[in-house]
C-alpha cells in the first residue's frame, strides 16, 4: 500500500528527472469561475503528462536484474509514454499494450520512445488478459497504470508540490480537482495532501457517462462503467476504480464532479487562450469543473490539475475553432 514514506522516496528518485510544474493563474479564468483558479500544468511534464512520474517511480524501484528483463504496460497513451520513456532512460526494453482507437499521436510517440506497441480492440478484448499472457511469455514486469503502489507513489509527488506551492501563495484551504480514471493520481495526491496540507481537499473529476469513481464514492462500493468508449476524454476512460486506489479515495476525497465532453473541450480552449498551455480533453476535465461547476465547489480558491496535453492536432484545431482559442 502506498503511503507518505513511499511518496517521499519516489520524490527522491524523481529528483532531477521529473519537472516541477508550476501553479498558473489567469484573471480571466478567475472571473469565469467566481473564485481564484490555480492550474497545475502536468501537461508540461516529460511525455506530456503526469504519467512520467509514476512510470519513473515504478521502473526505478525494480531490482536491477528484474528491470533488465524489461517491463510491460497497458494504456490509452499517457501511461504508455511515461513507462516507455522511463524504460528508455534506464536502458531496458518496454512493451506497451494500447487500444487501437487511441489518438494516433500517442501511439506514434510511444513507438518513437523505443517501445514495442501491441494494439487491441478496447470494446471486445481484455487488456489485462493480453498483459498477463505477454508478461508470462517474455518474463516482463507488468507496470499497471494506476493500481500499483509505486505508480501511486510517483503520482503522489504531484501532491507534495501542490502542498508546497499553495502554501507559498497563501492558499491553505481549497478543493483540489483531479482528472480521474482509475484513481492513481487522485489517490497519490490525496495521500500527500493528507500529510502536508490537510485542508486542501482532493476531488475526482470525470466525463459524463464514465463517472465510475463519482458513483462509487456516492454508493460506498466499486461501481463499473457500462461502456469503455464514446467520450473525447480517452485518457481517463477506465472500467472501474482500482482496488488499491478506491479505499484511499473513499477515505480521503470529497464528492466527485462530472463534466460534459463539451465542457472539457471548452476548458481546453480556454487553457490555451488564457494560460498558453495545450491540454487534451481528458486532461481538462478538472479545469472544466472549476470553471463551469462552481456551485459544487467550496472556498475562495480552487486548484485544478491539468493532467495531460497529448491531443491530436486535428482535434485541437477543431476545438479552438469551435470555442475560440
Amino acid at each position: 500500500m502506498s503511503n507518505l514514506e513511499m511518496i517521499e522516496a519516489a520524490a527522491e528518485r524523481l529528483h532531477g528527472h521529473a519537472r516541477r510544474t508550476p501553479l498558473l493563474s489567469s484573471p480571466f479564468l478567475d472571473e469565469i469561475a467566481g473564485r481564484q483558479v490555480l492550474v497545475k500544468p502536468e501537461c508540461l511534464q516529460h511525455t506530456g503528462s503526469f504519467k512520467f512520474r509514476g512510470g519513473w517511480s515504478a521502473v526505478s524501484a525494480l531490482p536491477p536484474e528484474t528491470r533488465a528483463r524489461g517491463v510491460i504496460a497497458f494504456s490509452s497513451g499517457n501511461h504508455a509514454q511515461g513507462v516507455a520513456l522511463a524504460a528508455k532512460m534506464h536502458g531496458v526494453p518496454a512493451v506497451i499494450i494500447m487500444p487501437a482507437d487511441a489518438p494516433r499521436v500517442k501511439i506514434d510517440n510511444t513507438r518513437a520512445l523505443g517501445a514495442e506497441v501491441v494494439l487491441y480492440d478496447r470494446a471486445s478484448e481484455d487488456r489485462d488478459a493480453i498483459g498477463d499472457r505477454l508478461s508470462d511469455e517474455r518474463d516482463l514486469t507488468l507496470i499497471k497504470p494506476f493500481d500499483e503502489p509505486q505508480v501511486i507513489a510517483g503520482q503522489g509527488t504531484t501532491g507534495l508540490e501542490i502542498a508546497e506551492q499553495a502554501a507559498e501563495l497563501g492558499v491553505t484551504q481549497a478543493d483540489v480537482l483531479v482528472c480521474c480514471g482509475g484513481g492513481g493520481l487522485t489517490s497519490g495526491i490525496a495521500l500527500a495532501l493528507e500529510a502536508r496540507a490537510p485542508d486542501l481537499r482532493p476531488r475526482p473529476v470525470e466525463p459524463e457517462g464514465f463517472d465510475d469513481v463519482t458513483r462509487s464514492l456516492a454508493s460506498g462500493g466499486i461501481e463499473r462503467n457500462n461502456s469503455m468508449s464514446g467520450s473525447v476524454c480517452d485518457a481517463i476512460l477506465t472500467p472501474e476504480p482500482g482496488h488499491i486506489t478506491f479505499p484511499i479515495l473513499k477515505r480521503l476525497c470529497g464528492p466527485g464532479l462530472v463534466v460534459t465532453d463539451d465542457e472539457a473541450l471548452h476548458a481546453s480552449a480556454l487553457a490555451f487562450s488564457r494560460l498558453k498551455i495545450v491540454v487534451e480533453p481528458g486532461g481538462a476535465v478538472a479545469l472544466a469543473a472549476a470553471l463551469f461547476h462552481g456551485d459544487q465547489i467550496e472556498g475562495d480558491a480552487v486548484i485544478a490539475v491539468a493532467t495531460g496535453g497529448n491531443v491530436d492536432a486535428g482535434v485541437f484545431r477543431d476545438t479552438l475553432a469551435r470555442f475560440g482559442g
